[in-house]
């Protein structure tokens, strides 16, 4: 590639660029906005169109001043911007936090017809916890009813062109943001109201379909860049290089790589690096750096310059030995004299994964820590526990493991943009195994929406299934001419007066003395096995005589074991009709007459 001619106005090598995080929610358009500043379709290539992991894109100062047409006599120290695209699905908080800590300003995008959602709020926190410095992108104008198109023009040349009714929508849209804003305590304005961006968060209407808006919203992050972050850019471009992994990646001709983000310092070939694996560090020295062409995405990048040096910030990807294992999401650091140091320092980070591990619960896999951090929280917030959280394929030690779990609900794998490894998948074909449910996806909202279906549906089959175990209670009363044998077994028709009566089921008196045993019951000329309140059935009671233990008109109740009872009232109730439950207090009361605390 040949080398770009240095300007005046170019950006002096003592100055990093600033990483600038692209955060809001999920469709209000973030990758598409990026997209048309770097012509490419990442966000076609993107699992279900929404970005999955943190993507880095390099947008040099030149192509900056291109599309904003900026004139090379206004003098910029920063030499362009890297941005970095953040998941926007709300199961991502913790890398959007990630994210806002990361970087050195942030866009927020708000589709401008939507408003703010909760996702968008989530990351205004974020960025108020880190003090990242931040402008509005007001998304998707191109889109309000009426808008003529201005391809790429700068917003107020795009506002011009439209009629009053669609400027005065825009005017409107605009202060509901400035004014839901405000309630969040941020002072705002549109951009070009704006006379100090150091007090006042600037609104950029734009569109990431036409580009209109485009030059304004880059021209006001260079600004502020320029104006406000200079000295701290200037501070962090020499010394050891650290970063975060992005990906773990085979190469053809390369071997294991790693995508980078080199947050500070520099990275050269030669260079003693360590980074974080699945057991422990993993130390190696740079092989090769290569860089992707600017304004193209590291992640889908497929054409890269091998350079031997690369300052903060800027995406990298690192070619190294013995990178098998690595885990994305990981912190990699240069070894500069202070090897012991470092390994602790990223011991320590491996190990901080935010994960809240229970004594019970599911196993997730993931492709990154953040993403393993995501899966937690979402889990976390839908009161699923979590036993076991690990980075990597899913292997045949994770089946055979989970295969250990009684508890069906639990016996259970969400492997989220991982690989199933082959002698898991025969583990998983094993009938011995057969219990083990394994919820495979690439995208994490995807994932926890199938498990948490699943987990519905199998525990309203599991409540069925012990429903239909206990014995339930029923009250019956026998009838008038209705006795068709007197004992042996006695045979007698009776009315369910409440409840359900089933067969098999021992019956009491109203003193709660056991009187027989139901043998066989008959609806009509079939035998039945239930029937329900009001019907008349002919039951077969071994134990009584008709006469002498129980007579015509005497009413009796069914005898339901202590245990029962304890379910009935605990997590069966709602599955119990108004009658049952009548009943059923009214056997309790006659059995704790005597023992106050029975079947409680």
């Amino acid at each position: 590639m040949a080398k770009k001619k240095k300007t005046e106005s170019e950006a002096p090598s003592s100055i990093r660029t600033p990483v600038v995080c692209v955060l809001g929610h999920v469709d209000h358009g973030k990758t598409s906005l990026l997209d048309k500043i770097r012509g490419s379709s990442v966000v076609d290539r993107e699992a279900g169109a929404i970005t999955q992991h943190i993507g880095a894109t390099i947008v040099p100062l030149d192509a900056i001043r291109k599309m904003s047409g900026t004139s090379d006599a206004v003098k910029f120290d920063v030499p362009g911007l890297l941005f970095i695209d953040t998941p926007g699905h709300h199961a991502f908080t913790t890398l959007r936090s990630r994210g806002g800590a990361l970087a050195d300003m942030a866009i927020l995008v708000v589709d401008i017809n939507d408003g703010f959602q909760p996702q968008t709020k989530e990351a205004l926190q974020i960025l108020r916890n880190y003090k990242t410095p931040f402008v509005i992108a007001a998304t998707k104008i191109d889109r309000i009813h009426g808008w003529r198109v201005q391809e790429n023009a700068p917003f107020m040349k795009a506002y011009a062109a439209q009629n009053e009714r669609v400027q005065g929508m825009i005017e409107t849209k605009t202060y509901e943001l400035v004014g839901e804003l405000s309630e969040m305590g941020f002072n705002c304005d549109r951009f070009d109201r704006v006379r100090d961006f150091a007090r006042n968060i600037a609104i950029v209407p734009v569109s990431g379909i036409t580009g209109e808006g485009l030059p304004d919203l880059l021209m006001v992050m260079v600004g502020l860049a320029q104006r406000y972050l200079t000295e701290n850019l200037a501070l962090s471009t020499t010394g050891p290089g650290y970063g975060t992994v992005l990906e773990v990646k085979e190469e053809r001709g390369l071997g294991t790589t790693l995508d980078v983000i080199l947050i500070d310092g520099q990275l050269n070939v030669g260079d003693d690096i360590i980074v974080g694996g699945e057991r422990g560090v993993i130390e190696t020295k740079v092989r090769s750096l290569l860089l992707p062409r600017p304004m193209q995405e590291i992640l889908t990048e497929d054409r890269f310059e091998r350079v031997k040096q690369v300052t903060a910030a800027s995406g990298i990807k690192v070619s190294a030995q013995k990178l098998e294992g690595a885990i994305a999401g990981s912190p990699i650091r240069v070894v500069k004299g202070n090897r012991e140091e470092i390994i602790d320092e990223i011991i320590h980070e491996m190990q901080d994964i935010q994960v809240t591990l229970s004594e019970e619960g599911v196993f997730i896999k993931a492709d990154t820590i953040g993403a393993l951090e995501a899966l937690s929280k979402e889990l976390e917030e839908h009161e699923i526990p979590i036993m076991r959280a690990d980075v990597g394929p899913v292997s045949r030690h994770d089946i055979v493991e989970v295969s250990t779990i009684k508890d069906p609900l639990y016996s259970i794998i969400l492997a989220f943009n991982t690989p199933i490894l082959p002698d898991a998948l025969e583990a998983l074909a094993d009938q011995a195994m057969g219990h083990v449910h394994l919820f495979e996806s690439d995208v994490i909202y995807h994932l926890i929406d199938d498990y948490i279906d699943w987990e519905k549906e199998t525990r309203r089959l599991i409540h069925k299934e012990s429903f239909e175990k206990l014995i339930l209670p029923a009250k019956i009363t026998l009838l008038p001419d209705c006795v068709f044998r007197q004992s042996n077994p006695a045979v007698v028709g009776v009315r369910i007066m409440a409840g359900k009566l089933q067969a098999s089921v021992n019956l009491v008196l109203p003193s709660g003395k056991r009187i027989g045993r139901i043998k066989q019951m008959r609806m009509g000329q079939e035998t039945v096995n239930e029937a329900n309140q009001g019907a008349e059935v002919a039951i077969s009671i071994e134990g009584p005589t008709i006469g002498r233990q129980i007579d015509v008109g005497d009413v009796l109740y069914v005898e339901i074991p202590e245990h029962h009872v304890k379910v009935l009232e605990g997590e069966m109730t709602k599955h119990l009709t108004g009658d049952m439950i009548d009943i059923l207090e009214e056997y309790t009361k006659i059995r704790r007459k005597e023992k106050p605390f029975w079947g409680k």
